[in-house]
């Protein structure tokens, strides 16, 4: 099962905002021996939301979508949702029984009474219409909820609310997905360059089956120096065999001196 993470709005792009999801999104999945595949981060042009949200449908994997559910001119993502699943815009009935429910809270906590009718009341409601068939996503912060079409999954872009109802999703819909079998291991490398350990690296890759070799060269680490980190990733046992081989390559290069990372 492979994860995506879409990270939608113009503030992360402009900079007024720093993303603080993939990390997170990063550690919720080791922490259940998985990892994310791949990241997306998605202005606040409808067009260019659906697309992305068409092909995440298309996929088959897990995606996650942060942000732009709310109901302000400058969120898009619930109607490109619905756009990009060819579903109609419906006030989802669990939503609108929780942004009521939220709506009498915050009234009883100012000392006011609640007015359902009143503009701004009804206004909120739009927080809750969502794709036609959308599953509810609860969130444990203020009750307005996010919600699941298919394998997609929309939180908000706070992420003091999506991070919970990443783990929510997690917990209880791909809790018996089973820990990747997979292992990495890595040296440093002093004295060589990139191009001189490529055809290494690409003999690796060609008799190992099903593991892939990286490369992390660095120039100016404050206690290392110049140096290269290279690795092998995949199934543990190809993994074991492929770093051995490693180690027995590098050792035949003259003047190259390595050790474990």
């Amino acid at each position: 099962m492979n994860f995506g993470l879409i990270i939608i709005g113009d503030e992360i792009l402009s900079g007024r905002r720093q993303d603080k999801h993939m990390a997170k999104v990063i550690e919720l999945l080791g922490a259940r021996g998985q990892q994310l595949a791949w990241a997306r981060y998605v202005g606040d042009e409808r067009s260019r939301i659906t697309e992305t949200l068409r092909e995440a449908m298309a996929s088959g994997e897990v995606v996650f979508s942060c942000g732009g559910i709310g109901a302000t001119p400058d969120d898009h993502t619930r109607q490109c949702a619905a756009l990009a699943a060819g579903r109609p815009l419906v006030l989802h009935p669990e939503a609108k029984a929780l942004i009521e429910e939220r709506m009498r809270d915050v009234a009883a906590e100012q000392g006011t009474t609640w007015e359902p009718d009143r503009p701004d009341n009804v206004h909120r409601l739009n927080m809750g219409v969502f794709p036609e068939g959308a599953r509810i996503i609860p969130n444990p912060y203020n009750k307005i909820p996010g919600f699941s079409v298919a394998h997609v999954h929309f939180v908000p872009g706070f992420p003091v609310m999506a991070h919970p109802m990443i783990e929510w999703v997690l917990a209880t819909q791909y809790a018996e997905l089973a820990p990747l079998a997979h292992e990495e291991r890595s040296l440093f490398v002093y004295g060589s360059m990139e191009a001189t350990l490529t055809p290494l690296m690409e003999a690796l890759e060609t008799q190992f089956a099903g593991v892939r070799v990286f490369s992390l060269p660095s120039v100016d680490h404050p206690q290392r120096g110049r140096h290269i980190e290279l690795g092998v990733k995949g199934e543990p046992a190809a993994v074991a065999a492929a770093f051995a081989q490693l180690q027995q390559g590098l050792a035949a290069f003259e003047g190259l001196r390595f050790d474990l990372a």
